[in-house]
């Protein structure tokens, strides 16, 4: 049990504003993007946004398992632990996940791979400190220490645990629902999006998924899509200048449409100060069917083209294999699976502003058809002729927790898979079961 003294406040090392790069830089060690304040103790380092919420815990004793390796909590305030892995560097994570860190996530159901942080006595004492950190605040601000960051401080007191919580709890009132799941092309931008729901249900209704919304697809009002940017405006306050991307969802933001995608795009684009950052637009995320994104024509993706978004739509393919399809319950065919690959591919070579990606299902008691469908697909040239799009594998609830992908996708072309996340629920991040690998189809970063 750890003892916390408030009688007297340690000694803080506070930074009132600090600058990282425009936008989110891959490297082995972590290189916090835009504005952001730091407090340091003799042992932890404490980072808050500029709202003064709490965003991420990094210990600094030589027992920390590893100088990289620290919280993060999210907008649903959950705290996610990203570790190195076994090893750091080259040869760690980003050998075979194509990032230098792995979100362990609070529950047990979405973890590529088993790693049990809570039984580790110094990890797990951050959170200790962090109370021990605002009551050391408190008795600063009531005492007129420190201040240069009078404010700063007084911002953070005023987000204390209740207030974070009502707060994650706005944002589902806000947007009309809980995000059960994102993109895994988010993992561009560490899963830090601002979401905004442009339609609700899903087509298919799949039997094997777990995060499926309850009720037939339906597209939101135009109304309500500008009441939702109204007061997400309002929500984030001065730390939208910290992002680069926007999520229209629900599960199938595709299927809404190009004039309601285009409306809402363009009116997030102008409300919440989206702009090019380090030479590159912000970031559009949507998922789409196999239907919606058959349906699409030309007009469509003309159009999203022209957006000042560099757009990442997901299809959810799930198998070529009929079989399987029948299996867990996807009501579609091999053919329309086949059809939606091939477009996809079409569709990164045609579009400099739109990549495509999809995901497939994997697990060690499909059928054998299914892993053999997808090695074909994945054998086609044009998987390489674009510097774009990738392939997600994403294994089915309760499968093994381990860190290899199917034996198919592992000998495509004797070339070395990497892995990326499918990181679920930026509001609330519970209930999803399904987690995702990457087999790209370049080396994109």
């Amino acid at each position: 049990m750890i003892e916390m003294d408030f009688s007297q406040p340690r000694h803080l090392m506070i930074s009132v504003e600090k600058n990282g790069p425009d936008k989110l830089v891959k490297q082995s060690f972590p290189l916090r993007p835009g504005r952001y304040s730091e407090i340091r103790t003799r042992d932890f380092e404490f980072c808050f946004n500029l709202n003064g919420e709490i965003r991420s815990i990094r210990g600094l004793r030589p027992d920390w398992p590893h100088p990289a390796e620290q919280f993060k909590r999210t907008l649903g305030n959950d705290w996610v632990y990203y570790t190195v892995g076994d090893k750091s560097g080259g040869e760690g994570i980003v050998s075979w996940m194509g990032e230098y860190y792995l979100p362990c996530l609070p529950y047990a159901g979405n973890p590529v791979w088993e790693v049990n942080y809570f039984s580790n006595p110094v990890v797990m004492g951050a959170m200790a400190e962090w109370s021990q950190l605002f009551g050391d605040l408190y008795m600063a601000a009531s005492k007129g220490l420190y201040p240069h960051a009078g404010d700063l401080i007084q911002r953070i007191l005023a987000n204390n645990d209740q207030v974070l919580h009502e707060r994650s709890r706005r944002l589902n009132d806000i947007i009309g629902q809980r995000i059960t799941v994102l993109p895994p092309d988010t993992r561009h931008v560490d899963y830090d999006v601002v979401p905004l729901n442009i339609a609700d249900g899903c087509l298919y209704q799949c039997e094997f998924c777990c995060v499926k919304s309850d009720g037939k697809f339906q597209k939101r009002s135009k109304e309500n899509i500008l009441e939702q940017v109204a007061a997400l405006k309002k929500y984030f306050g001065p730390d939208l200048d910290n992002y680069h991307a926007l999520f229209l969802g629900n599960h199938d933001g595709l299927a809404a449409g190009k004039d309601l995608i285009c409306f809402a795009a363009e009116a997030a684009y102008e409300a919440l100060g989206f702009r090019p950052r380090a030479g590159s637009p912000p970031f559009l995320y949507l998922f789409g069917s196999v239907g919606s994104f058959l349906a699409g024509d030309r007009a469509l993706f003309e159009q999203l083209n022209r957006l000042p978004f560099h757009t990442y739509i997901n299809i959810g393919l799930e198998s070529a294999d009929q079989a399987t399809l029948d299996r867990i319950g996807k009501p579609i065919t091999a053919k329309q699976v086949e059809t939606a690959f091939g477009k996809m591919l079409e569709i990164n070579e045609t579009f400099e502003q739109i990549e495509v990606t999809c995901n497939f299902i994997a697990g060690e008691d499909l059928p054998p058809g299914h892993d053999e469908s997808l090695a074909r697909l994945l054998e086609n040239p044009r998987m390489t002729k674009k510097k774009k799009g990738a392939v997600y594998l994403s294994p089915l609830k309760d499968s093994p927790k381990k860190k290899r992908t199917p034996a198919a996708v592992l000998q495509h072309k004797g070339e070395k898979p990497r892995a990326g996340l499918y990181l679920s629920d930026p509001a609330a991040l519970a209930g999803a079961c399904r987690r995702q690998e990457e087999y790209p189809s370049t080396e994109k970063e």
